[in-house]
């Protein structure tokens, strides 16, 4: 797997790269049509945390896939978890349907619910060639989306309509549930957060939680020229809420940004050096 760049780097992921973990991290990466943003801080200062996230792209440098699973546990206790999320995104990476995906991931949690292990997840798919971004949330909290157009903010339900239902079910309950997926037509500038329930259930004065209404609040008056800065100064806001208090959870938020400008067509050697990683002839 790639080392986590440092702060100041914006890691550009290239033909069958798979980025990131379940490690303390505060990042940027690239890839075609899309910038992304990743804070993710375990509970506690331990070197590994509970929330999952990685990025993958596939082989023909089309296919973004994203998952961002908040797992039961922390620490060690989530390690072997976190290389089964891998596994299942490396071996559908150059899937253009992510259903199959999903699926297998309810399918894995099923299994380790015997010993108490559950997740909520996201998983989004987005083909830069047709502007076209496909998500499944499985119990997780509600994405926030900024369209940029009409400059409005907006959370997401699996139907897309803001009722304040309930998502599909957490993975790992029952194997037999099939989960409804979403489309979005993106535009260039629009954003999608994802971010793990320690964010909304931060405490305020007299022990009042921030909730969904208090983070729209704090994103609606952050700027999104870079994910860097808007995810930053969502956190920030966060903290102030909460006057500093340390989070109770794992605190994770993953920011994606649609550019139309940046949809790059990988070169020759990229694209060889993709396949032979497809083909075995190099380690992936």
């Amino acid at each position: 797997m790639n080392s986590v760049p440092e702060a100041s780097d914006r890691y550009v992921l290239q033909c069958m790269d798979l980025w990131s973990g379940n490690r303390s991290v505060e990042s940027e990466a690239s890839t075609p049509g899309m910038e992304i943003f990743v804070s993710s801080q375990p509970y506690r200062g331990e070197s590994r945390g509970g929330d999952v996230h990685y990025v993958s792209l596939c082989a023909g440098g089309v296919v973004t896939r994203l998952i961002l699973a908040d797992v039961s546990g922390h620490g060690s206790a989530v390690a072997g978890t976190s290389q089964s999320l891998r596994a299942l995104m490396r071996r559908f990476m150059n899937s253009k349907s992510q259903a199959r995906l999903v699926c297998d991931l309810n399918r894995e949690f099923t299994q380790l619910a015997q010993c108490g292990r559950f997740a909520t997840a996201i998983v989004g798919t987005y083909l830069s060639h047709r502007n076209r971004f496909t998500v499944c949330n499985a119990g997780h909290p509600r994405p926030l989306w900024y369209h940029a157009p009409s400059g409005s903010w907006s959370f997401v339900n699996n139907d897309l309509v803001d009722t304040g239902q309930a998502s599909n079910l957490p993975l790992g309950l029952d194997v037999s549930t099939e989960y409804q997926q979403f489309e979005l037509a993106v535009t260039d500038g629009d954003l999608f957060v994802m971010y793990t329930d320690a964010l909304t259930e931060a405490h305020g004065e007299a022990d009042k939680m921030l909730g969904e209404e208090g983070l729209l609040r704090i994103v609606s008056g952050a700027a999104t020229d870079n994910v860097r800065q808007f995810g930053s100064a969502v956190l920030q806001g966060v903290r102030e809420f909460s006057r500093d208090s340390p989070p109770e959870d794992d605190v994770t938020i993953l920011v994606l940004k649609f550019v139309a400008g940046k949809r790059r067509t990988p070169g020759i050697r990229e694209k060889i050096n993709a396949y032979a990683k497809l083909l075995g002839l190099k380690p992936a």
